[in-house]
This record gives C-alpha cells, sequence and structure tokens, in this order.
C-alpha cells in the first residue's frame, strides 16, 4: 500500500473511533499528532501511551489504555499489514 493511501486509511480509522464523542471530524489535531506517532513507534503499548497523552492534552480527560492499545493495534497493522481489523 502507498504511504498516502496507509495514511488517508489512519485518518478514516482515527476518525471514526471518536473516543470522545464529539463526532468525526473534531480531531484534526489528535490525528495528525497519532498519525505521526503511528510512523514513529512499533510498540502496540508505547503507540497506546502516545495515543493516550496526545488526546489528554488536548481534552484534558484521559481514555482507559485498555481503549488505547485497542486502536494502537488496528493502526500497527494498517501500517505494516495494509490491512485494517474493522
Amino acid at each position: 500500500m502507498e504511504m498516502q493511501q496507509t495514511n488517508l486509511l489512519l485518518v478514516y480509522t482515527l476518525d471514526q473511533w471518536d473516543p470522545f464523542g464529539v463526532g468525526p471530524g473534531n480531531y484534526v489535531t489528535e490525528i495528525a499528532d497519532t498519525i505521526q506517532a503511528v510512523h514513529d513507534l512499533d510498540d502496540q503499548m508505547e503507540l497506546a501511551r502516545r495515543i493516550q497523552a496526545i488526546y489528554e492534552f488536548s481534552f484534558e480527560e484521559v481514555i482507559p489504555l485498555d481503549n488505547c492499545k485497542e486502536i494502537s493495534v488496528r493502526l500497527l497493522e494498517i501500517k505494516n499489514n495494509g490491512s485494517c481489523a474493522m
């Protein structure tokens, strides 16, 4: 899968995740930061912690680490395999 297609799928996956129930389209900054983290990291738990920190910084609310791990697994599958486990 080309990088652009991978990034589009990562954006879509994160936009649909909607951890705070504010609706798709309301996480632009967090999605951009998370995609950078996906490209920088390969460890599921490390990525989960980074995702948790990114969203906590913006929303001043903590997403449970298990929720962040679930999304980190999906994002790394997209990155590594070009497939989505949705």
